[in-house]
């Protein structure tokens, strides 16, 4: 288990230095969670960019030599990479570690992970529930996880000492966690987050090929609902496509509720059934209001984005305890 450290880690290992991983090094470095932070990132520009920002105490594009020695290792690359750098790393974590991730998607994570675990090695999947539309290491902040959920999916059998050291991390870093199934993540993830991606994904694309036909009028007169279809829209693609295809039963099964539900809608509008439609559209504000209400959103306007859309705040405007 971990060694007794400022914040119960003494040496953390990230893998791949994106929006996650440049975050959870921000925060770690910020909150004291970790004596001494390793960067491991295979791109030579990210790695250049990481020693500029001063993320880490130690930088290396080999993931074998930066997880040497390692109390905690997370791998915060996309899902359908996970399998390969657990793979490289093998052997060289040592007993008494634990392996930890990020992926949204966690039954091809555990299933690809497993296989390469090395003796004495505790694995403790996790999923935090937050993120923006930009990626790389300029793009984190300490605070990105504040108020925001992880969800830990351990399985069977898993260390408890090992899930309680991992659980602590991530409250260190502001984070409200929850445990749940591997399986029972997925499904929940498919609905929440998954579908609502490939939907934007979908839209967005339906707009580009309409872009010719109306003239840029698409773009030139966006409101609200379709500028925020296209945040989402503009979220890192080879992480996106790595989700669906590793999740791809629970977001079909999703889809086939959602599309059963949109024909419902459908034939409301078509022969004019307005009580179905006002009763709808109230129970979907209800939900809006609940999520509100548990702090997982702003009610200000635009979302609390600004109405300027530039990127949110960095650490310079994002410091103070994590809740």
């Amino acid at each position: 288990m971990p060694e007794a450290g400022t914040g119960g880690i003494g040496r953390l290992a990230i893998v791949g230095l994106g929006l996650i991983g440049s975050s959870i090094a921000r925060g770690a470095r910020q909150y004291g969670l970790a004596e001494t932070i390793v960067a491991i990132d295979r791109d030579a520009g990210v790695c250049a960019r990481v020693r500029e920002l001063g993320l880490a105490d130690h930088v290396t594009p080999e993931a074998a030599e930066g997880v040497a020695g390692a109390d905690l290792v997370i791998l915060c690359v996309p899902v359908g990479a996970v399998g390969a750098v657990a793979e490289a790393i093998r052997g060289h974590v040592k007993p008494g570690a634990i392996l930890s991730d990020v992926g949204s998607v966690k039954g091809s994570v555990v299933a690809a992970v497993t296989p390469h675990l090395g003796e004495g090695v505790a694995f403790v999947p996790a999923h935090p529930v937050a993120g923006t539309e930009y990626s790389g290491p300029d793009s984190g902040f300490s605070t990105l996880f504040s108020g925001r959920w992880c969800i830990l999916t351990p399985p069977e059998g898993a260390d408890g000492a090992a899930v309680a050291a991992v659980r602590h991390f991530w409250e260190g870093l502001g984070a409200i966690v929850e445990t749940m199934t591997a399986e029972h993540h997925d499904l929940v993830l498919a609905i929440t987050s998954h579908v609502p991606h490939l939907i934007a994904y979908n839209i967005v694309g339906t707009a580009a090929d309409l872009e010719t036909v109306t003239q840029s009028e698409v773009v030139k007169f966006s409101a609200g609902g379709f500028r925020d279809f296209t945040r989402i829209a503009a979220s890192d693609p080879t992480m996106w496509r790595d989700v669906f295809l590793t999740n791809k039963d629970a977001v079909l099964e999703m889809l086939g509720r959602f599309n059963e539900d949109l024909a419902a809608l459908a034939r409301a509008i078509r022969w004019g059934d307005g009580d179905a439609l006002h009763d709808l559209f109230t129970r979907t504000r209800a939900i809006r209001r609940g999520i509100v209400a548990m702090g997982q959103e702003t009610a200000e306007p635009d979302f609390g984005r600004g109405r300027t859309g530039a990127a949110p705040s960095r650490d310079a405007a994002g410091g103070g305890t994590p809740r």
